[in-house]
């Protein structure tokens, strides 16, 4: 059960995370938004880790290296996305490619959740599909007219793509051993931040981020913080296959707040999804 909890929590990080990320790249670039958030994510981890401990392993530093190389991809052109399309449509259409190829890759390596927790994996995916779908006659509710976010084809590709990158890291993630502490996850934001840095001075963007977003950015950076953690100890304490369909749960939230801050209009599918979430997660708790 705590690692249902756990993923629970991770999921409510990732979606205040992602609405707040998504509020920032619309005052910004997206890759400035990250150029911040990553590197104070990086730094706060490696304070947590100091603490912790652990023991060394370069299995374990290595995946999460490469949890950092898709990451940094995976955020910044999820934020694009974000950023340039209707957040509603976004977050929840990303969610089912995280939650779907760990679910696949999970059974592949063996696992074999109980039969209500098949059920439990189906209902979850199902229900971020029904979040996904946008009210009808509804494209945005922040700006209107030429100016509201479409989900264009540029849009659709950044948002694949960072789901695949999402979940990616979240496989890598789960390869990180028992006992290792925090290190690969300071070795994964290190990595990350790396990267970003190498792809804002590319795209000549590296400058001294605005301060209007510097507060945004810390609680960016600290949401994702404690989303990565208890990712981190639930996919120890469970199986990918479970855990990765929780935490693709997140969208409930950012749909929400987007609801309660942006004003943005939720329709019946989308209220049946989050009911069809509360199932789900029932369902695959029986499990743990």
């Amino acid at each position: 059960m705590i690692g249902v909890v756990l993923a629970l929590v991770s999921a409510a990080a990732y979606g205040m995370s992602d609405f707040l990320g998504g509020i920032a790249s619309r005052q910004v670039a997206a890759l400035r938004v990250v150029l911040l958030s990553y590197p104070i994510s990086a730094l706060i981890i490696a304070v947590a880790a100091a603490f912790v401990g652990g023991e060394f392993s370069w299995r374990s530093m290595l995946f999460g290296a490469a949890s950092g190389v898709v990451m940094a991809l995976a955020m910044w052109w999820f934020y694009i996305a974000l950023a340039e399309g209707p957040m509603s449509v976004v977050s929840p259409l990303t969610a089912v490619i995280v939650a779907g190829i760990p679910v696949i890759v999970g059974v592949l390596i063996g696992e074999r959740p109980s039969g209500i927790s098949y059920a439990g994996i189906a209902l979850a995916i199902v229900a971020v599909i029904m979040v996904s779908r946008e009210p009808k006659g509804v494209e945005d509710h922040t700006v209107s007219g030429a100016n509201a976010p479409r989900f264009t084809r540029r849009v659709a590709w950044f948002t694949v793509g960072s789901g695949v990158c999402f979940a990616l890291s979240f496989i890598f993630t789960n390869e990180i051993e028992v006992g290792t502490g925090l290190w690969p996850l300071v070795v994964a934001r290190t990595v990350a931040s790396v990267i970003v840095i190498a792809v804002a001075t590319g795209t000549r963007q590296l400058g001294r981020p605005p301060l209007t977003i510097l507060g945004l950015a810390v609680l960016v950076a600290t949401l994702d913080v404690i989303a990565t953690i208890t990712l981190l100890y639930a996919l120890q304490g469970g199986l990918l296959s479970l855990v990765s369909v929780l935490v693709a749960l997140y969208p409930a939230v950012t749909v929400l707040l987007a609801v309660l801050v942006l004003k943005e209009r939720v329709g019946g599918w989308q209220v049946a999804g989050m009911g069809l979430a509360l199932a789900a997660v029932a369902a695959i708790a029986a499990n743990g």
